[in-house]
């Protein structure tokens, strides 16, 4: 019956602006996915660590902008991120993974107990992004279904290291109708802040996947006739990072349960910076 309220709640939530959004999982009205909602708006994926570590969390950031596209950036101390709109990294997530020392120890609706006047918070963009754009082109992707997230995979590709943090890219899968993957490619190459073209497409082997019915995160997808695997970078690789370096605490969104933002997601506004 739970499923089944969230599932409706989600349904309704397809119209709401960006802004109302974020007041509802606030104050805990909405813990769900946010893939599919606020439409035409930036989403985000956030990480929190101790200052003394963000310079080096910021530059591995921009030396892999492919999987960490960075769209924000706080000041220490401080929960705002005003760039972005009248948010409060504290509260306007729906749900937040607590690492201690590279382990997730915790799943919370909100981090207000938890914040500290030396934590740094960092806003990457988000895939989910530009599905809409997609299907206003004509591009349907085949969805993996409520409550389900899609499949995630670690590579052989290697990441630049920056201090603690590095480790191979993480890359996202959607099955593509080959007939839609120039299509694909062209327009999501528009949209560099969140993850822009696919870094690889068709044989998973050749990028060090051995078996896409066993992603490392998320559900598994089938590839139909007709469809080749696509694959995307992934924020997921800062979050493997962040785990790979065994900080005492850290922080995340957890997957699928994005930041939203007031930034308009549309494609012209590729490569901007707005922290």
């Amino acid at each position: 019956m739970a499923r089944q309220t969230t599932t409706l709640i989600y349904d309704n939530l397809r119209l709401v602006d960006a802004d109302k959004l974020r007041r509802l999982v606030r104050t805990g009205a909405y813990e769900g996915y946010t893939g599919g909602l606020a439409r035409g708006k930036l989403q985000a994926n956030v990480v929190i660590v101790p200052r003394r570590f963000a310079s080096d969390f910021h530059q591995f950031c921009v030396r892999n902008p492919k999987p960490c596209p960075l769209v924000g950036v706080s000041r220490a101390g401080s929960p705002l991120l005003p760039a972005l709109g009248d948010i409060d990294i504290r509260t306007d997530a729906p749900q937040y993974n607590i690492y201690c020392f590279g382990e997730v120890i915790r799943r919370k609706t909100d981090i207000i107990d938890l914040w500290r006047d030396d934590f740094a918070a960092f806003a990457l963009g988000s895939w989910l992004t530009v599905e809409a754009a997609l299907a206003e082109k004509g591009v349907k992707l085949r969805r993996v279904g409520y409550g389900k997230a899609s499949p995630k995979f670690r590579t052989r590709i290697e990441t630049c290291h920056v201090g603690p943090f590095g480790g191979e890219m993480v890359v996202s899968m959607r099955p593509v109708k080959q007939c839609d993957v120039d299509k694909v490619r062209a327009l999501t190459a528009r949209f560099p802040h969140a993850h822009g073209s696919p870094v690889h497409v068709g044989d998973p082997s050749i990028i060090g996947i051995r078996d896409l019915t066993a992603p490392d995160w998320g559900d598994a997808v089938e590839i139909m006739t007709g469809e080749v695997p696509v694959f995307w970078a992934s924020s997921l690789t800062a979050q493997d990072a962040l785990a790979r370096a065994e900080l005492a605490i850290s922080i995340t969104v957890s997957p699928g349960h994005m930041l939203i933002t007031d930034v308009d997601a549309r494609a012209d506004a590729g490569g901007f910076k707005v922290y």
